[in-house]
Formats: structure tokens, sequence, C-alpha cells
């Protein structure tokens, strides 16, 4: 178990407000006084007020942390809304950032919100993270991750970690400079990330929405217990939560003896590869636009158009003449019979990368002029057919 000090100094009093505010965290005896004072003394980061941030940054609020930092520069979507609690319908096409700002002032107005709208990348994570005693990321991409991670033991700071994919989420605690010598960070569970394309996100691939909450919470729980210094935090233990099945899991993280030094931040998208250098290459001079493959369409040019999502996505919404050939059959040649060589093949997926990597593999099974739809289902909604659904 992984108890450790409290992480912040108290505050020097808190005020008649504060004590009627705060009087059920008073009155438990592990919090007490003395742990309010130290979450009003407490700088919490937070990236991302999405899934995941939305639930952490409500109940940081409510819980009194006295400063809160909020990294997003992204607007709210109304798919947002099944998950990301924080934004409202009133909220949809504003800042993701202002819109959590305004929530949080509605929670608890005694907290200060600083809003960093900027995309967070290796130029200024340092300057943005070393003002903040604790980190919250609940991104959920592998290059901000890692980032996130990297930044964080450069300045030795602790992070609390969560993330979630459809039914499941994981959760734990990465401090390289723990006081109690039992530092790990996150290269310590995941040295590298997956090829590109083998983990959907959860615009791919879903997620329940009340997941949120049940993650974003415990990733709260474990900051109140870093600052407060109370508990045995998930520090060394990586928590499984399965919806489906009522089931928390447990896997003890342990030191990687091989795992790189970490002595720089680097080009972190090169690293994870969003998409891999063969789609890449297969895209290159092989994309065609939304609005292109409308004018072929209405020219009458004989070519076959190949859907590469899963079935789940292909019943939301599709583009009109389009045959559905799941990605992976692609990839595995399986479905190479199923498709026409007298006439071009055009392949397309939700945003584009999917289909790039499926382009790949045509192209190396000699479909020679086969394109891709930059910009998926979703470009083909915002540009050519609005009345069609996004998701």
């Amino acid at each position: 178990m992984a108890s450790l000090p409290p992480l912040v100094e108290p505050a020097a009093e808190l005020t008649k407000d504060e004590v009627a505010r705060y009087s059920r965290h008073l009155i438990i005896p592990d919090v007490g006084v003395d742990g309010q004072k130290r979450l009003k003394n407490a700088k919490v980061l937070v990236v991302g007020a999405g899934g995941l941030g939305s639930p952490a940054l409500l109940y940081l609020a409510a819980a009194g942390v006295g400063t809160l930092g909020i990294i997003d520069f992204d607007v709210v979507d109304e798919s947002n809304l099944q998950r990301q609690v924080i934004h409202g319908q009133s909220d949809i096409g504003k800042s993701k950032a202002q819109s959590a700002k305004e929530s949080v002032a509605e929670i608890n107005p005694l907290v200060t919100v600083n809003l960093h709208e900027t995309p967070l990348d290796s130029s200024n994570a340092l300057d943005i993270f070393r003002d903040y005693d604790l980190i919250l990321d609940g991104t959920d991409n592998f290059a901000t991750r890692y980032l996130v991670n990297d930044a964080a033991v450069l300045l030795g700071k602790p992070y609390v970690w969560g993330s979630i994919f459809r039914f499941e989420g994981q959760v734990s605690v990465f401090w390289e400079d723990a006081p109690n010598g039992q530092g790990l960070n996150y290269r310590h569970l995941y040295p590298e990330p997956p090829p590109p394309g083998m983990v959907p996100s959860c615009a791919e691939g879903g997620v329940l929405g009340v997941l949120c909450a049940s993650i974003g919470s415990i990733m709260v729980t474990e900051a109140i217990k870093l600052i407060t210094g109370i508990g045995d935090t998930l520090l060394g233990r990586l928590k499984i939560y399965d919806a489906l099945d009522m089931d928390y899991r447990e896997v003890k993280i342990r030191r990687d003896p091989n795992a790189a030094e970490i002595t720089e931040l680097i080009d972190y998208e090169a690293f994870c590869g969003t998409v891999s250098d063969e789609a890449q290459s297969a895209a290159a001079g092989n994309t065609i636009t939304p609005s292109e493959l409308k004018e072929k369409i209405d020219a009458g040019d004989k070519f076959e158009l190949i859907d590469v999502r899963e079935p789940h996505e292909w019943e939301i919404v599709r583009i009109p003449g389009a045959k559905l050939i799941p990605k992976d059959k692609i990839l595995s040649g399986e479905a190479f019979a199923e498709i026409p060589q007298d006439r071009q093949t055009i392949l397309y997926c939700k945003s584009g990368v999917r289909s790039a990597e499926a382009l790949s593999a045509l192209q190396k099974a000699g479909f020679s002029d086969a394109v891709h739809v930059g910009g998926g289902v979703t470009g083909w909604a915002q540009q050519v057919d609005t009345s069609l659904p996004t998701y």
C-alpha cells in the first residue's frame, strides 16, 4: 500500500462561510479542519474538461480545492452532453474551458479557476504544470498521456490518471519522486503506446456516459487523499472497473528496470503515431474530399464505395451507395474477394484514420488506384448532406 505524507501545507484559516460549507468534511476525523485547510491551499490542474474532467472538476470544486486549472481548447458539441455533465444545452458552441469555469462557479464561488485554452504540447506543458501541486489526466489519446507523464516526471509532480472505454475504466496514481520510495510513472505500466489504429478512441468505440462518473469520482478521491495525506493511494496499483459485471479488479504495478530515463519532452504525436507511416504514405496523393466524392457520384463515375467502420456505426449514418466491409476484414485480407477489381475503390470511415490504414492494405494487395475520403462520413455530413447526423 502507498501511504504518503500530505502533499499540500494547510492554509492559515477557514472563514465562517467555509466552515459552514465544508462542515460535512470537518466532522470526519480523518479530514477535519487540517485536511480542509490543505484542500483550500491546493492547486490542482485538470487536463481536459471532457468525460472524466467534468465530474472531476465538479467534485474538486465541491470539495473546496482552492485553485483549479483547466486545460482545454475544444468547444462544446451536442454529442458531448451524453457524458460531459459539466456542460449543458445552452453551452453548445461555447469554449469547454469557459463553460466548465461557469459551472465550477455555480458549485463553489470560493474556488479560483485558471483557464489554459491552448493545445497542450511539449512547448508549454512544463510552464503550465509548474504552478500546480497535482495533475489529473483523463484525456483519451496516447500522445497527451505520455506528454502528461513525462512533464510530471521532469517536474517531480504526482498525477492521477484515468481512462474509459465502452464499459470499462482504469485509474491509478503516478509519482516518480514519491517520498515513500515507491515512485512509478505511466511508462512502467505502458512502456510504449499501442500501434496506430490498434486501440480505438472513445469517439470511435463509444463509452457508457455514467462510466465517467464512476472513474472521475475515484480520481477525485485519490486527489483528496494525496492532498490531505489520508488513506492509501493507488500509487503502485491499477484499479480496473467493469461496469457490465460491476466488478473491480486490481493489478500491481512495479518499476520496469529497463524503462528509459525521461530527460526531456519529445514529439508525442510522432512517438504515438496517430496514423502509421504506411497509412500516411498510402494516403499521400490518394485522398479525396467529401465534395470530390459528391462530384464523382453526380458525374455517374463507376467506382466501389466501401465503408470500413463497424456495423453499429453503419446503423447510425452512412453515405448512400456504400457497402460495409469493416477495416479488420480488409487488413486480414479476408475481404479482398468481395472487392471488384474492374473499377476504382473508394474507402471511408468516420474521420479518415481507419480508411487510411485500410487503403494501405489494399494498395499492397494490388488495388493501385484505390483512394480514401479525408474527413470520412463526418465530413460528408458537414459539407455535403447536412441533414445527416454526426456522432
